[in-house]
Parts: structure tokens; C-alpha cells; sequence
């Protein structure tokens, strides 16, 4: 194993909007979706196993706004290890999240913990046997129809 973490995929991707209603009535007019989630200024687009975070930041958007992108890794922990090691900036909040060098915010989350799968088959493939999901992830994927 190594001491870094595997990359396994994308959790989700963010849109910057000015204005969050007429963004959902929009994509709504476009694709039919259902919502997974709504809060202040954010909402969230189901996309299957996936999602899309639609945030509202209005008229401008700051080098220190809301876009990001989610990755999903093996352990939550060789990345935080390998993030302190590296010196990168990791942001306060309810997850890890890092800036790098550029001002490119990222969020890292575990496999486990999140709505997608990957097959037994392309788990062994990448080298990645016996990666398994929390009780949570399994109970979201259920209610959803999509535990396989």
C-alpha cells in the first residue's frame, strides 16, 4: 500500500450561479433531475449516483468563492497525511478540504462514505479489493434503489 491515497473518482462538481431559482427553473427546462437537497444559497442535483452543487454566489465571483470540485479517495486519512506532509493549505470545515498553489479549492471524501460504486470486478482492476461502504452510504444507495 502506499502512503498516499488512491484517486477513485469524482464525487461531484459545483456551478457558480447569481441566482439560484431562475438556475434550477433553467436546468429544470433542460434536464429533468430531482433535487437531493436544498440549504441557503445551495442546492443539490441528483445525477444518478453522482450530484451537481449549484451555488448561488451572486454578481461576482471571488477567487475565494464556492467553486470546487469533489475527489473521492481510498482513505481520508493517507490524504490528510499526505496534505500536511505536502504543506498545502487545508481548509476549516466539516470535511477536508484543501486550496493548492493555484487557489484551486478541493474537496476530499472517502469511498466509503459516498453514494457511488464502483464493481467488484473494477475494484479488483485498480487494485482496490475490498474497499467497502459505511452503513450510511449503503443506507442511501438502498433507499434509492441503487445497492445493485
Amino acid at each position: 500500500m502506499s502512503d498516499r491515497p488512491r484517486l477513485v473518482g469524482i464525487n461531484h462538481i459545483a456551478l457558480e450561479v447569481d441566482d439560484l431559482d431562475a438556475a434550477l427553473e433553467w436546468y429544470g427546462a433542460i434536464f429533468h433531475f430531482e433535487l437531493r437537497g436544498r440549504v441557503p444559497g445551495m442546492a443539490f442535483l441528483e445525477m444518478g449516483d453522482q450530484f451537481i452543487a449549484v451555488a448561488e454566489v451572486g454578481g461576482s465571483r471571488p477567487a475565494d468563492g464556492e467553486r470546487h470540485f469533489g475527489l473521492v479517495v481510498d482513505s481520508i486519512e493517507l490524504a490528510r497525511a499526505a496534505l500536511q506532509s505536502a504543506g498545502a493549505e487545508v481548509l476549516r470545515g466539516r470535511g477536508l478540504d484543501f486550496r493548492d498553489p493555484w487557489g484551486n479549492h478541493v474537496q476530499v471524501v472517502e469511498y466509503s462514505e459516498i453514494q457511488f460504486a464502483k464493481t467488484n470486478g473494477a475494484l479488483a482492476a485498480l487494485g482496490l479489493d475490498g474497499l467497502e461502504k459505511s452503513e450510511a452510504a449503503r443506507r442511501e444507495m438502498r433507499e434509492k434503489g441503487l445497492d445493485g
